[in-house]
């Protein structure tokens, strides 16, 4: 019924307000997403270049419940690049193209920049009822410095008298994803086991692939569940025992229930695996980047492989 309603007010909504005023910043904008295209794009075009970069998706909220209102339609359509993921949860997209002029804007999709996996439903996992590709490429490292390699590409088009700043600003943040990278690399040579238990969705199929680790989970990726049957709760529990999991994980803005049931089971810890989605309003505000993020996901990878 949201998207039936979303998809019946694009064509008046963008036919009322296209003659309304864009903005009286002098910088060209670039709209995103979700936290993970704004930070790549906020990365490569620095502080000092002539676009600035927005995020749609306001600090902690849950990106399956967005929905774009009036005065973001009309902002994309007035905009120089409009940058999304491009999987299930942005479906609104397509309805936005289909019935709005967005002929002046490059549109940029993620999922185009990389390889992409079908999304998998594991041993224990809640069902769903379809299934497709899974959207959560940035999660893997590789793909990210893919990623940040081609909106060097894509923004230097737009403003070539800045590519040289845009294409060092990038090499500069990929060497730190490279750092990163080759840390999760030693973590996993050297780890005791190599399975993680998610308590939560599992948007993690890419990091888990680069590194070859075995995961179970609650629900796959992209699930609009957050309730798990008597079942899964009970196979995971069964899990995190028989293998002597010492950890188990939950996601960022989610919450940590399944997980502290289970833990009540087992006596495993909880903690939070970070899959950058989004971002709190503090950590928004403080600047914290995909790099800092995925930081805290050394730490706890390191604990849960090695304790």
């Amino acid at each position: 019924m949201k998207k039936l309603f979303l998809s019946c007010i694009l064509v008046v909504l963008l036919g009322f307000l296209c003659g309304c005023e864009f903005s009286s910043n002098s910088k060209k904008v670039i709209f995103t997403t979700n936290f993970p295209c704004y930070d790549f794009v906020r990365a490569v075009v620095g502080q000092d270049s002539t676009f600035e970069v927005k995020m749609l998706l306001s600090p902690g909220e849950e990106v399956h419940d967005y929905e774009p209102t009036p005065k973001d339609i009309v902002d994309i359509s007035k905009s120089s690049i409009f940058f999304y993921v491009g999987g299930e949860s942005d479906e609104w997209v397509r309805k936005m193209m289909e019935n709005g002029d967005f002929s002046q804007v490059k549109v940029l999709k993620m999922v185009d920049m990389v390889s992409t996996l079908e999304e998998e439903h594991v041993e224990g996992m809640e069902m769903e009822e379809e299934s497709g590709i899974d959207e959560h490429v940035w999660t893997s490292l590789t793909n990210a410095k893919i990623i940040l390699s081609k909106l060097v590409e894509e923004i230097s088009l737009l403003d070539p008298e800045h590519q040289e700043m845009y294409q060092k600003n990038a090499l500069d943040y990929i060497s730190k994803i490279e750092e990163l990278d080759a840390s999760f690399q030693e973590i996993v040579q050297n780890a005791k086991r190599k399975e993680l238990i998610f308590a939560d969705r599992f948007p993690f199929l890419y990091f888990v692939r680069d590194y070859d680790l075995e995961y179970y989970a609650a629900f796959p990726g992209c699930s609009s569940q957050t309730e798990a049957s008597a079942k899964t709760v009970q196979f995971l529990i069964d899990k995190v025992k028989n293998d002597s999991v010492p950890v188990i994980f939950h996601l960022e803005l989610s919450s940590s229930k399944i997980a502290e049931a289970i833990s009540k089971e087992t006596g495993a810890k909880v903690l939070e695996f970070h899959s950058a989605h989004n971002v709190s309003l503090d950590e928004f505000q403080q600047g914290i980047t995909y790099v800092d993020l995925m930081k805290r996901n050394e730490s706890v990878l390191k604990e849960a492989l090695n304790s």
